[in-house]
This record gives C-alpha cells, structure tokens and sequence, in this order.
C-alpha cells in the first residue's frame, strides 16, 4: 500500500523515475486500474454525481475503458507511427504510466466547491494531461517532448471522438 501511494505521488510529481518504475513493474497494472477507479470516484464524488448507482456504475466504467483506450491508441500511434529509434513499448507499460498519471485527479473531488471547485477540476484536468506527456515520453522512450505531446493529444482526441460518437458524456 505505502509503494501504491509513493507511486502516485512520485506521478503527481512529474517525477521521472516513478513512471520508469511503473513502465516496468507488470505486477503494477493492477495499481494502475486502481488509480483510474479513485479518479473516477473523485470526479463523481466532485461533481456530486446524482445519477444514482447506475450513474456511479457508469461513471467508474466509462473512465475505465477510456483510459484502457486511450493507452491503446497512444500505443499504437506512439510505436507505429512516430516511434523515434529507441521507442519500444507495449500496451501494458503505456497503460501502467498513464493510469498513475491520472493522480493528479484526485483533486477533482473539490469540484463541487462554490467558485473555486470547477478552477481546482481545471487545474487537476491539465495536470493530469502534462502527467501523461511525461509518463509517456518515458515509457515510449521518447528523447523529444514534442513527440510525446502529438501523441498523447492525437490520442486523446480520437478517444473523445469515439466517446461521443457513442455518445457518452465525457464533460466530467
């Protein structure tokens, strides 16, 4: 428990070696759901979801299969189309590094405070997006920072389209 808590500190921190970690501990896929599912709640809890348990169901599920979509994607554009020479990766560490790179997300169960609350959800959201710049320079092992930030927007953008097409409120 005290390494799952380091670790996403460390990833809130931006910090390098916490994502090198993660990209290689394959027994921290687990930790890394585990990270997505707290976000998810926090954003719920933030947002003062009322949708009942099927909302909240729905809530900790849709998160879940985006990140589980997002790391696919960022995969797949990150190793087969813009892989620089060192990039070698697989759907595993690139969603092991962004799930614990949603930390910063915790933060969003302050959104339901008067004023400041949708500042605190801004401020964790691109948080969580620069955490994700960072977590997958590393795990795509990335020498560019610019590559990492095409790639992750790129993928981000095709998995919000897919989400709406679907139909599914991503305004959370």
């Amino acid at each position: 428990m005290d390494q799952f808590v380091q670790r996403m500190i460390g990833a809130a921190k931006l910090d390098v070696a916490t994502f090198e970690s993660v990209e290689h501990d394959q027994n921290a896929t687990l930790q890394a759901l585990a990270v997505v599912v707290l976000v998810a709640v926090a954003t719920g809890l933030g947002g003062k979801a009322a949708a009942g348990n099927t909302g909240l169901i729905f809530g900790i599920v849709a998160p879940v299969i985006g990140w589980a979509i997002w790391a696919g994607l960022i995969w797949l554009i990150g190793t087969k189309l813009l892989p620089e020479e060192s990039t070698e990766a697989d759907w595993g560490q690139v969603a092991r590094t962004t799930g614990f790179a949603q930390s910063p997300g915790l933060l969003r169960i302050f959104g339901f405070i008067p004023v400041v609350g949708p500042l605190v959800v801004l401020v964790a959201s691109i948080w969580q997006l620069v955490a994700v710049v960072v977590a997958i320079r590393q795990a795509l092992d990335y020498t560019q920072t610019w590559r990492a930030i095409v790639v992750v927007l790129i993928g981000w953008l095709i998995n919000l389209a897919i989400f709406m097409l679907l139909g599914v409120n991503v305004t959370q």
